[in-house]
């Protein structure tokens, strides 16, 4: 169903993914108003909104999540909220209270006033790290919702992450002020790649800085499947359309998804080195150190880390769970999504990397300089 005529609300929505979903909203269903709800908002994004938005009113709400009036004031009337803002740390430099404050307080806030608000359909963008890998680094290939896996996640990120989505889900069916009911549902994106992904410049910045040459991070047999970034997105106005059918509704309200795409999977390094190799890029054939070695480092850096604690903050420059999850083969499928809500990827692997490395070819004159002045 469409969402035409609806008034709907992207937090996060000058992020990576809210941007893109904000453009396809615009793009594909004719809302009455799209209401952008960020703590900074560029406003030559805003302007490049303008030329594309018709006639759809696309408003502005400027300020933290944790800001209950700005969140009344920009759920007041509106039918259907997405929400993608949230703070990502996979290396430990945010501090816990802050990602808690942030990710599940803002979370917590937000259904609040949707609910105070008579908001209908609230959708969390939540994460595969919710999910794992576990400490062992137990593999799941092409697993699906129901995939047994025990995890008991100890890295800050992942565990707001989860809080966030369990709150979320939870609220499934509340009452709200009108007498209606509140429906939910999250959706767990895979590692998300496309144009404007930081993550991907952080990795060319380090080639660059390597002699163009990629660091090997992951072993080749830890396959993921990261999901394009346009995908993604559709897998949220998917998830927004079927919320209005009443049938579609009660299938979903209250569950979670995982959103992939159909990207060949692969390691995450060998990943970085599909889009960056046409540019020029190696990659190293092993990683510097075996894996075993590394985390052992990793632990050691940890101990550090909390023993200068109370004079000095140290921020390894990665940790046994991010070690772990690199070079771990977590792989998911998106059948579920495709049943209930009707989610079928529209970029193949072949346009999205093309899109991405045309990107990052925009960018790679820029980071060679801004890296050279350094």
């Amino acid at each position: 169903m469409s969402l035409q005529g609806d008034v709907c609300v992207v937090t996060g929505a000058c992020g990576f993914l809210g941007e893109r979903l904000v453009r396809l909203l615009l793009e594909e269903d004719k809302l009455t108003e799209i209401r952008m709800l960020d703590i900074n908002v560029r406003p030559q994004l805003i302007q490049c909104l303008e030329e594309i938005r018709g006639d759809t009113l696309v408003s502005v709400f400027e300020g933290d999540i944790s800001d209950s009036e700005l969140l009344r004031r920009a759920c007041k009337g509106a039918s259907l909220v997405f929400h993608t803002a949230s703070l990502i740390d996979v290396t430990g430099k945010v501090l816990y209270s802050e990602l808690h404050r942030v990710n599940v307080k803002g979370t917590q806030l937000l259904l609040e006033t949707c609910v105070q608000e008579n908001v209908v359909s609230f959708i969390y963008t939540s994460s595969i790290e919710v999910a794992g890998p576990n400490a062992n680094g137990d593999p799941i290939i092409n697993g699906d919702e129901n995939t047994p896996y025990t995890c008991s996640l100890k890295f800050p990120y992942s565990k707001t992450k989860k809080e966030a989505e369990q709150v979320t889900l939870q609220a499934q069916g509340e009452v709200l002020q009108n007498g209606g009911r509140l429906a939910t549902c999250a959706l767990r994106p895979m590692y998300i790649y496309g144009e404007g992904c930081r993550f991907l410049l952080g990795h060319m910045g380090d080639g660059i800085r390597n002699g163009d040459v990629l660091y090997r991070t992951s072993l080749p047999e830890a396959q993921v499947n990261p999901v394009y970034v346009g995908n993604a997105a559709l897998a949220h106005l998917q998830a927004a359309r079927a919320l209005r059918d009443p049938q579609r509704r009660a299938a979903i309200g209250g569950n979670f998804y995982y959103i992939s795409d159909d990207t060949p999977p692969v390691s995450y390094s060998d990943f970085n080195h599909a889009v960056l190799s046409p540019l020029g890029f190696s990659i190293q054939e092993k990683p510097i150190l075996p894996i075993p070695v590394l985390y052992l480092l990793c632990f050691l850096m940890e101990m550090l880390q909390i023993l200068l604690c109370p004079f000095k903050r140290f921020t390894p420059p990665i940790n046994r769970q991010l070690l772990t999850m690199l070079n771990t083969p977590f792989s998911f499928s998106y059948r579920r999504a495709q049943r209930d809500m009707g989610y079928a990827p529209r970029y193949s692997w072949e346009e999205a990397r093309k899109r991405t490395m045309d990107w990052v070819a925009s960018q790679l004159p820029k980071e060679r300089e801004r890296i050279k002045v350094k």
